[in-house]
């Protein structure tokens, strides 16, 4: 695969010398924990359904990545070729993103949620040579699906099978066989590891295109923001990291499954989230820091009161993807006796804005934090001309963690000469420097921490035979954030139920996930001169109801 990351020469000198790109890489950090600390535990997976539970110690770690990334090479993968990889927290994400950084392949990792649909797209549009997907997860089966999809895709050579049974299992393929005592293993595991500027993961996102876009990221763009993120939560090697969110989201990705490296501390992944397990695996591992959407610290809180069990070992909670009501940041602090962050960021960033330790409670219900080191924001009107404090206006930043394009889309890249990144986000800045997210100049909706790819899903349903006109928008929901609801105008005639349209859109092998949850039909869309649909007006109409 050909990777274009243009936006990160022109950057490269400034943040050298400023000692935010360090030139390190995963490869660099796992080597030292096995010289460091070998025989400290590294990882463990707990899987919700079953109760198995995997460990390993950084030596094993090592040792299992060195084998799998032979395994690779067996199925034909070199450098800069593209591994997808469809897994819930299991061991084997974390191990195959640390084999495919030995061999200077690039990990794609793709959200289990996601089905036919989104991955024709991504798969293609990312040339993947090798897939890698669970037998069955939450009793689904993503082997049929993804042979279903192989003879749209030429360029995928091999569907491995993790828990899968015969030759194309992960087990006979990867992590069994003692691939690391063939003769060649040490040239084979040298010979090509990438580069802090190589692309090393691909991560997609939606937004307001119409198809998702893959994010590529380097050792330094990631390391450059997990570090002061760790730093500004004083994080070291005695914590441990319980990571419940999907680690194909950069939460996961960046602070479960790389941090505990950099930090030389323990991980935990829970692949199912389940208040009640959680619980057990905090008390059981003595947990100190967890990450994860608001929808998981409510129901950690409430769990904790219902059952009366503590979590005395957990210190920090912090909470992205949506604000966090005022009122969920003091149960949760009452219940769990923790440190509520607020933070933001993207998959383009990684952790933009964090509050600190010392801000009083309050602050983690009112801001999303201020800056990282290594990371500017400003707020300007549509002009570019700067926003006074207290002012909403559109959110630019400029990061040492800035991606380095979207794939084969540089066009898309909303980066200015100066390399300004246009979020798409609109807030506002207060006197100290913090930032308040206040909505979106993009076209997406944020459930649970999940985007909606709005512009497809309104696609989609034009192609439905009673639809006339359809807009999607958001709705507030006091545990997920955010929900969607589908607005429509049936053709002359038509009418249209909502287990209509959803019936329909499965059809469409359209993520679950993605379903609007709500529909409201009308007779006319209220629309500018132009034509274009006033999607404020939905939304305000959307309130009115809900109020009744």
């Amino acid at each position: 695969m050909d990777f274009d990351p243009v936006l990160l020469a022109p950057r490269r000198d400034r943040y050298v010398a400023a000692g935010l790109w360090q030139d390190r890489t995963i490869n660099d950090e796992l080597d030292a924990c096995v010289a460091e600390v070998p025989d400290k535990l590294a990882l463990t997976a707990f899987q919700v359904e079953t109760g198995e539970t995997r460990r390993f110690t950084y030596r094993e770690m090592a040792q299992m990545a060195d084998r799998i990334a032979i395994g690779l090479t067996k199925l034909g993968v070199g450098r800069n070729d593209v591994v997808a990889m469809q897994l819930p927290n299991w061991w084997q994400f974390s191990l195959t993103y640390l084999a495919c950084s030995r061999i200077g392949a690039v990990l794609n990792p793709l959200m289990h949620i996601f089905r036919e649909r989104e991955l024709r797209f991504m798969l293609a549009h990312a040339s993947a040579k090798v897939v890698i997907v669970p037998k069955s997860f939450r009793g689904f089966d993503f082997e049929a699906m993804v042979d279903g999809l192989k003879g749209e895709l030429p360029q995928l050579e091999r569907v491995v099978v993790v828990c899968g049974s015969g030759p194309d299992s992960y087990e006979a393929l990867l992590s069994e066989p003692a691939w690391e005592d063939d003769p060649d293993a040490r040239k084979v595991l040298t010979a090509h590891r990438p580069g802090a500027d190589d692309v090393t993961q691909l991560m997609y996102t939606s937004g307001t295109t119409g198809e998702p876009k893959g994010v590529m990221h380097t050792a330094n763009t990631t390391m450059s923001n997990i570090v002061p993120y760790a730093e500004r939560l004083r994080l070291d090697d005695s914590d441990v990291i319980l990571m419940a969110s999907p680690m194909a989201h950069q939460t996961g990705f960046m602070y479960g499954l790389m941090m505990p490296i950099v930090l030389r501390s323990s991980a935990v992944l829970q692949d199912v989230w389940d208040a009640n397990k959680a619980i057990g695996l905090i008390n059981a591992e003595k947990v100190t820091f967890t990450m994860a959407s608001t929808p998981f610290l409510n129901d950690l809180a409430r769990t904790v009161t219902e059952t009366a069990t503590p979590v005395p070992s957990l210190r920090i909670f912090l909470c992205a993807g949506a604000p966090i009501p005022g009122p969920l940041v003091e149960q949760a602090q009452s219940a769990l006796g923790v440190k509520i962050v607020s933070a933001w960021g993207m998959t383009e960033n990684g952790a933009v804005t964090l509050t600190l330790l010392e801000d009083d409670d309050t602050m983690a219900a009112t801001t999303d934090g201020c800056p990282l080191p290594g990371v500017e924001v400003k707020i300007v009107d549509d002009d570019g001309t700067a926003m006074p404090n207290g002012t909403p206006g559109r959110l630019l930043l400029r990061a040492c963690s800035n991606f380095g394009g979207y794939l084969a889309r540089p066009q898309w890249n909303n980066t200015d000469a100066d390399d300004w990144f246009d979020t798409g986000d609109l807030a506002f800045l207060d006197d100290r420097g913090y930032i308040r997210i206040s909505g979106r100049s993009k076209d997406v909706i944020i459930r649970g921490g999940e985007n909606i790819p709005v512009v497809e899903i309104e696609s989609l349903l034009y192609r439905h035979p009673a639809v006339a006109q359809v807009a999607i928008v958001a709705y507030p929901d006091e545990r997920l954030g955010e929900r969607a609801c589908a607005v429509v105008v049936p053709k002359e005639g038509r009418t249209l139920e909502f287990q209509e349209m959803i019936d329909f859109l499965k059809s469409q092998k359209v993520s679950t996930n993605y379903l609007p949850e709500r529909l409201i039909v009308r007779d006319a869309m209220p629309a500018t001169p132009s034509g274009k649909i006033q999607k404020f007006k939905l939304r305000d109409l959307l309130k009115e109801e809900l109020s009744k």
